[in-house]
């Protein structure tokens, strides 16, 4: 005969099973930052993505969430890649879409690459109630990365080229901000073969780095906006050589569709699994290091010129032509 347990039993059984569902605290905290806002991630979507704290905080103090899709043994993967969303915190569409590939990840992470993904890096932005671009100091994290002559650049860049647009402010100096330092601090221990960074609403792909372009990605074409003092492009993809794909959505306010989403996807993970394919200390014999130019070496915005400027005019945008990129992204 099965003995029913009595209700003291079930009592503990009960909180036994709350206690194990009760998430961390942190990661409750930057779930609220997240589904409390985004219309299209509801809170226990964010719960059951499998993020986990990240050690960063931004200036309000919200904690910074971070899903690892790790190597699976025995497969060696081709490359590590970090996922990066939300670096602008009115630009909702770039938080949401990060939530929809991980689920396909969640259902066909091969091991092929070692992925690191951040759904949001300035929740203090998004939460600002209305959400603004930059965070909670009025910097734009997008021009806080240390690139060369970066004081001197600001000035060009802020004052002259947008006319002190407050949305566009890089701030005193470089890696000022918490949120900064942060993912400064990521780029540095995991040393990321590409970095894959999605913003919106222009409606493009830009590229920053070594390795040739994509053509395009689903629905969105290549279109080189330039390098921008203190942008995560400048700093990564020029500076440190690892390839920088920034994915402009259409829309900062609507989703993509599902199928233009995975249209997206899809291209993306192709062109990585073509151009991503060796750790930076395990090249090809003869094979040279991506060239890294450091600072006080004279560098130039307009040097991006020389390393943007194609010799065959048919893959890469003219990057030189940087009053149209400028006005294309203060529209």
């Amino acid at each position: 005969m099965i003995r029913r347990p009595g209700p003291a039993v079930l009592g503990l059984m009960l909180a036994a099973s709350v206690a194990v569902a009760e998430p961390a605290p942190e990661v409750a905290a930057g779930c609220r930052a997240l589904a409390g806002v985004l219309g299209s991630v509801s809170m226990a979507d964010c719960l059951e993505a499998g993020l986990e704290p990240a050690g960063g905080r931004t200036v309000q103090g919200r904690p910074i969430l971070m899903r690892e899709y790790p190597p699976l043994a025995p497969r060696e993967p081709q490359g590590r890649v970090l996922l990066l969303g939300g670096i602008h915190g009115d630009e909702y569409s770039s938080f949401s879409v990060i939530f929809r590939w991980m689920r396909t990840l969640d259902v066909h992470h091969s091991g092929l690459f070692h992925w690191r993904v951040v759904p949001g890096l300035n929740l203090d932005g998004l939460n600002a109630g209305p959400a603004v671009r930059t965070n909670a100091n009025g910097i734009d994290l997008n021009r806080n990365f240390p690139t060369p002559n970066w004081h001197e650049h600001q000035q060009e860049y802020w004052v002259e080229r947008t006319g002190r647009d407050p949305r566009r402010y890089p701030g005193e100096a470089p890696l000022s901000e918490p949120e900064s330092q942060w993912l400064f601090s990521q780029i540095e221990a995991f040393r990321p073969d590409a970095i894959v960074t999605v913003h919106a609403p222009l409606g493009v792909v830009d590229f920053d780095g070594p390795k040739t372009p994509p053509r395009r990605l689903g629905y969105l074409d290549l279109h080189r906006l330039g390098a921008y003092p203190g942008s995560l492009g400048n700093f990564a993809g020029l500076n440190r050589g690892i390839p920088v794909l920034t994915l402009e959505l259409p829309h900062a306010g609507i989703m993509p569709s599902h199928a233009e989403s995975a249209a997206v996807w899809r291209d993306l993970v192709a062109w990585l699994s073509r151009h991503v394919r060796n750790p930076p200390d395990e090249r090809p014999s003869g094979e040279e290091p991506p060239q890294r130019i450091a600072a006080g070496e004279g560098y130039s915005t307009r040097d991006s010129c020389t390393i943007c400027q194609p010799d065959d005019g048919s893959l890469r945008q003219n990057c030189c032509l940087r009053d149209t990129a400028w006005k294309l992204l203060l529209e």
